[in-house]
């Protein structure tokens, strides 16, 4: 498996020697790969009695494609990952745009995860629509991949019409890898369709989700893994060539626990792992 780390957003702070001094480190140690977390605004609860959600105003995120950006200039080898960028409160042709300069700027040494995200207040405060995340992300996915494989593309889709435009440069990678987050079941049908890679949150490996009783699903890996296998099948799709991502929450653990975690992934065929 490929080891990777998560870029500690909420703790690291806001000075950019420490910031450059995380991502140099994290490549001399040997990781495969850093990866950035996505929120563009923080909800007040006291303003919003229904929230409820983990991250608040009081939260600090930078920027995604920013931070991989000052990253790829820091580092060499490492790839810059996000897990997860919230792609429908985005504009489409901006996001590839976005993304193929930081291929470009790192070599070709991005991957792309994205979802549909959970929180609707943020949303509505970037003027989003918070309804339709799940069908409209399909269609951001096809015009993404079409403007960074031709200069001049043609799409007509329900939400997004691009006419005999294009982006410049193109990616290094003509295909950026693009993963998926999420557990429900049109996730797992979008991921063996469209994806190249699946972020799962599986509690029975998690201590963090059992410990915070947030139980996404009560079956077990092997058989959610296996079903979305079978959507790629059908699809007429490699279903081994899709990735898996797990994760080693590593505060307050011994490293034998890591180890027992780390193998619980790779029994179950995960491909890349980081450390929380």
């Amino acid at each position: 498996m490929k080891i990777g780390t998560f870029f500690p957003q909420l703790e690291i702070g806001t000075d950019p020697g420490v910031i450059r001094a995380f991502g140099v480190a994290t490549e001399e140690l040997g990781y495969d790969f850093i990866e950035a977390m996505d929120h563009i605004v923080g909800i007040n609860p006291a303003s919003r009695p229904e929230f409820s959600g983990p991250y608040t105003h009081r939260c600090p995120f930078h920027e995604p494609f920013v931070l991989l950006s000052f990253m790829a200039a820091v580092t060499t080898r490492i790839e810059l990952a996000t897990a997860i960028l919230v792609l429908p409160q985005r504009q489409t042709a901006l996001v590839a745009k976005q993304a193929a300069q930081l291929d470009v700027l790192s070599g070709g040494r991005l991957r792309l995860g994205v979802g549909i995200g959970w929180n609707r207040w943020e949303y509505e405060a970037i003027g989003a629509d918070f309804t339709n995340r799940g069908s409209r992300i399909e269609e951001q996915i096809a015009l993404m991949r079409a403007l960074w494989a031709d200069p001049l593309v043609d799409f007509d889709g329900t939400w997004e019409q691009v006419q005999g435009a294009g982006i410049n440069p193109l990616p290094v990678q003509k295909r950026i890898p693009i993963w998926f987050g999420g557990m429900a079941e049109p996730v797992l049908r979008r991921i063996g369709r469209l994806g190249d890679g699946w972020f799962p949150k599986f509690p029975s490996l998690d201590p963090r989700l059992m410990k915070a009783g947030l139980e996404h699903t009560q079956e077990e890996p092997a058989a959610l893994i296996a079903r979305m296998r079978g959507y790629a099948s059908d699809a007429g799709r490699d279903p081994d060539a899709i990735g898996i991502e797990g994760r080693i929450n590593a505060a307050g653990r011994t490293p034998e626990e890591w180890r027992a975690e780390y193998e619980s992934w790779q029994a179950i065929g995960a491909t890349h792992i980081h450390v929380h």
